[in-house]
């Protein structure tokens, strides 16, 4: 029975003169629009968007955490099996026969270049310390924080969260485009991922919509990972100079400014648009390069001054206990604990509380941020004074809640920033793997960067923890803002001129990391708005560097100089692109098993 022609005819009017040539007049002024009132809105009104965006996102994740966590295991999960299936996992990511564009030694070289960002720069440290102190099993109570003991559990989620589902979004994304560009000629943008589904209506203002989504995403994305990244900038600057107008020193440990971050972001921004602008970017290019030679200088100061020994033994034992955990991590989702839930537990009805007394010993049990002996401190007197196996019990029948409030505030933040971030490196992977099968594509794009991933996490981080294991540190990395624990670990283990080399050297790279990712954040943008067009006019990488600067600088003053409205944009408007992931994988199932059938047909028939 013959099968139907794929639909392949994606068109993407894109204006032949004027301001806009080459571009979509809808995608452009529509993003723009979207990015400009956001801009405009934070910047007349920013503590109330500050507040409002909290206020929009835990209404959202209260609905939509379990989506979320269901959506990034089904990606990888999905990914998995269609690359170990025989029917799909053989087939070519172009045209039958055709060879790799890039060797494979180059291929892993780029995809770790992809892997080695800003992230990895300001959470190999931060991560792993945080999740020491606190994760599901420190909140359930079964080890404590910031232990020996805890140490398994810290890792478990630090692997999760930059693991195989971190870039199994980012394949997941990268798959679906290049598999319609390289096989069937198709544009290299989002709606194209969606043809199998949505045919024709693709054309429609629809195609408009998800290509829209695709670029918002993008921006709050690649926002928050420059908002990260010059801040640690600015943490790494005060390492070596010690200019204090940078930081803000009332607090327990230095962290900077408003001012510091923003002087360190129109820095960063203003070169990465010079680059665009001057023809520096090959400059730029050919320093990212350096970037690769830098990270090892960086990771083997760690091997010889830090605790390699401890490193790995904690690898090897927590890639073991990722992989025995892995179903549960992909599917454990959580969702809120109402106070009704919370009331009709054994514990709180035997207690007999009500009213005044109920809320406030439910706003304390359910918070995942805090502790047993926290909660006991805030209970209302009357309540304070019941036996403490009564108030235990009380506090672990909020679980539910805290396990909730945990996973939303930190997995499904990574998740959220992932999905934001998959357009960018998903057609990076797309242009890279011209070639490839899709076996290929899939194991050695989610493996292979996460095992690098997991090596960072374990040098640094566990170098860090075992300085505070020892008492050498004695809670100062615990204690520093997350931009700087990397600087304060260094800190410890070198001094005199190798630290201060190491530490310029650090900022170097991070500056390096801002600068191209910032850079190629934009060059993605302009790619989805000219219909997969990778050469794109100058002046519109301009203003989307100045928008860009512009969306980052007003929500960190929103954020109070923090990251939380930068962080609660980017979760809000990573959802909808959550949504046309999903689809563009159950697209992706529905094109591979139509090609395979096409296939068998074509081969059963006679040759003339």
């Amino acid at each position: 029975m013959a099968i139907k022609p794929p639909f392949t005819d994606v068109d993407i009017p894109t204006a032949d003169q004027g301001f806009y040539e080459g571009h979509s007049i809808p995608i452009a002024t529509i993003s723009k629009a979207i990015m400009v009132g956001i801009v405009l809105w934070a910047l007349i009104w920013p503590l109330a968007a500050g507040a409002q965006l909290a206020s929009v996102k835990w209404t959202l994740l209260e609905g939509f955490n379990r989506f979320y966590v269901l959506a990034a295991g089904f990606f990888a999960f999905f990914l998995f099996i269609i690359a170990l299936l025989p029917q799909t996992g053989k087939r070519v990511l172009g045209d039958e026969g055709e060879k790799p564009e890039f060797s494979t030694f180059s291929w892993f070289a780029m995809m770790f270049g992809a892997g080695l960002g800003v992230g990895l720069m300001v959470f190999a440290t931060a991560e792993p310390l945080g999740l020491w102190g606190s994760n599901p099993e420190t909140v359930r109570g079964n080890v404590e924080g910031n232990t020996l003991e805890g140490l398994q559990a810290g890792y478990r989620y630090t692997f999760l969260h930059y693991g195989f589902h971190a870039w199994a979004i980012y394949v997941a994304t990268g798959l679906s485009l290049c598999y319609y560009a390289y096989t069937r000629g198709m544009p290299l943008t989002i709606r194209t991922a969606l043809t199998p589904l949505f045919g024709r209506f693709i054309n429609s203002p629809f195609g408009h919509v998800v290509d829209v989504i695709g670029v918002v995403a993008t921006i709050l994305g690649v926002s928050v990972t420059i908002g990260f990244g010059v801040s640690q900038f600015v943490d790494g600057v005060y390492a070596i100079t010690g200019m204090e107008w940078m930081m803000n020193m009332t607090g327990d440990a230095p962290a900077p400014s408003t001012v510091g971050l923003i002087a360190g972001l129109i820095m960063i921004m203003g070169l990465s648009i010079l680059s665009a602008v001057s023809g520096v970017g090959r400059g730029i290019k050919w320093l990212s390069n350096a970037n690769l030679v830098m990270s090892f200088i960086l990771i083997m100061t760690f091997v010889i001054f830090g605790s390699f020994t401890f490193a790995m033994s904690t690898y090897g034992s927590a890639l073991v206990d990722y992989i025995f955990n892995f179903l549960n991590l992909s599917f454990g989702a959580h969702g809120p604990q109402s106070l009704d839930a919370f009331a009709a537990t054994t514990a709180v009805r035997e207690s007999g509380l009500s009213g005044e007394d109920l809320a406030a010993v439910y706003s304390g049990a359910t918070n995942a941020w805090g502790s047993l002996d926290g909660f006991r401190d805030s209970l209302p007197e009357e309540v304070a004074a019941l036996p403490a196996e009564t108030t235990a019990a009380l506090y672990a029948a909020g679980t539910d809640g805290r396990l909730f409030g945990w996973q939303a505030g930190w997995t499904t933040f990574y998740w959220a920033w992932w999905i934001a971030f998959a357009p960018f490196v998903g057609l990076f992977l797309a242009r890279i793997s011209r070639g490839r099968t899709i076996r290929e594509f899939v194991l050695g794009a989610v493996i292979a960067p996460s095992l690098v991933c997991f090596a960072w996490m374990t040098i640094l981080g566990g170098s860090a923890i075992d300085l505070e294991l020892s008492g050498v540190a004695e809670g100062t990395i615990i204690g520093a803002s997350d931009t700087a624990k990397l600087f304060v670990t260094l800190g410890h283990m070198i001094d005199g001129g190798l630290l201060t080399g190491i530490t310029i050297m650090s900022v170097v790279l991070i500056l390096t990391f801002l600068v191209t990712s910032a850079d190629s954040g934009i060059l993605v943008m302009n790619t989805i708005m000219s219909g997969g067009q990778e050469e794109t006019g100058i002046k519109h990488r301009i203003i989307w560097g100045v928008i860009l600067t512009s969306v980052i600088g007003v929500l960190l003053v929103a954020g109070g100089g923090g990251m939380d409205a930068l962080s609660d944009a980017m979760i809000i408007g990573a959802l909808p692109f959550a949504v046309i992931m999903v689809l563009m994988c159950i697209s992706l199932g529905k094109a591979l098993f139509n090609d395979h059938r096409r296939m068998q047909i074509s081969a059963a028939e006679p040759a003339e």
